[in-house]
């Protein structure tokens, strides 16, 4: 079997504020494989975000704090390391897609600097050398004329040119591992498949594994071998790509699914779309037993009473329902 690259155990972020304690991200455990591509899929709020910024060790303290758990990448403990030791990681070993490419980059620098200020950091080169590595790297993401668009700065470029920006910055120096957050967000369907289809044409050639964060099943199931679903900070249901979309299990994951539009007609009712009614609960004030009580059509009273854990259901399936206790 292979190693795994990444391993999260009860990974826990809090966030103090003048109505409570936010309970951003509670007890998540995951592994990412040598190789592939874990997707992270949620409605917004549920925590997907957050869970990044803590494995990249950037939650900004105060108001956050990752109160308890552990990130080994490659079975080193990224959480027991100080912040000036982090940096020596961060970039070169473990590398993060940011969900806005407009305001992850510096407006009032060239990108080619931005890009080559990774290299120089990590690897020491001069300036020429480094400058001659982003033009590379923007040649391996797709960029036409990479030699002039080092000299252009972010508002100079497409929003789909930005973000091929952002995923060269990520991998100039052929990190192990990089998380992608929401990458697609906000371009056309187009430019999407085309920033889907280069993270995974990289991803084969650099050896470079992959966390991906999406609210789009359809977006998981295109790049993704294995899905976490997370709801109100917690994981609910974990599976290979292809049983999660077959056999879902969590009565969350199921309403994820059929909300989603179909040529062939399932996913609608009457008409119309099918909904998860409700809302998420406030993270301030969660309720007694499972989290996903208030909008479940299967709620019993043991989900009232008492919080369900993360089981196995079957071989590599874990839920978090009473349903299959």
């Amino acid at each position: 079997m292979k190693e795994p690259i990444l391993r999260v155990t009860d990974l826990t972020t809090h966030f103090e504020t003048k109505d409570g304690v936010i309970k951003a991200v509670d007890r998540v455990d995951l592994t990412v494989e040598q190789g592939d591509t874990l997707g992270v899929v949620g409605e917004s709020g549920c925590g997907k975000t957050v869970l990044a910024l803590s494995i990249m060790r950037l939650v900004p303290m105060p108001p956050g704090k990752i109160v308890a758990g552990s990130v080994f990448l490659d079975g080193l403990d990224l959480l027991q390391l100080k912040r000036e030791e982090m940096r020596r990681y961060l970039g070169k070993d473990i590398s993060m897609i940011f969900q806005e490419p407009m305001t992850s980059l510096n407006p009032v620098l060239k990108i080619g600097d931005q890009i080559a200020e990774v290299v120089r950091f990590h690897e020491g080169l001069s300036r020429k050398k480094a400058l001659n590595r982003a033009v590379e790297m923007l040649r391996l993401v797709g960029m036409s004329s990479p030699e002039m668009r080092i000299h252009d700065y972010p508002h100079q470029m497409s929003g789909g040119m930005r973000q091929r920006v952002m995923i060269a910055m990520a991998l100039v120096c052929r990190p192990r591992l990089m998380l992608a957050d929401e990458p697609t967000t906000a371009l056309d369907v187009t430019i999407q498949a085309q920033i889907l289809d280069l993270i995974n044409r990289l991803k084969t050639e650099l050896g470079t594994s992959v966390l991906l964060i999406s609210h789009d099943l359809g977006v998981i199931a295109e790049a993704a071998q294995c899905v976490a679903v997370m709801y109100a900070g917690q994981i609910v249901e974990y599976s290979d790509v292809a049983d999660l979309f077959s056999h879902p299990l969590h009565p969350y994951t199921l309403g994820l699914l059929l909300s989603l539009p179909r040529i062939d007609g399932p996913g609608k009712e009457n008409g119309h779309l099918t909904t998860i009614a409700g809302s998420v609960p406030s993270l301030v004030a969660l309720p007694q037993g499972c989290r996903f009580q208030d909008r479940c059509p299967q709620v019993k009273n043991i989900c009232r009473r008492e919080e369900p854990s993360l089981r196995s259901q079957r071989q590599g399936h874990l839920v978090r329902c009473w349903l299959y206790v």
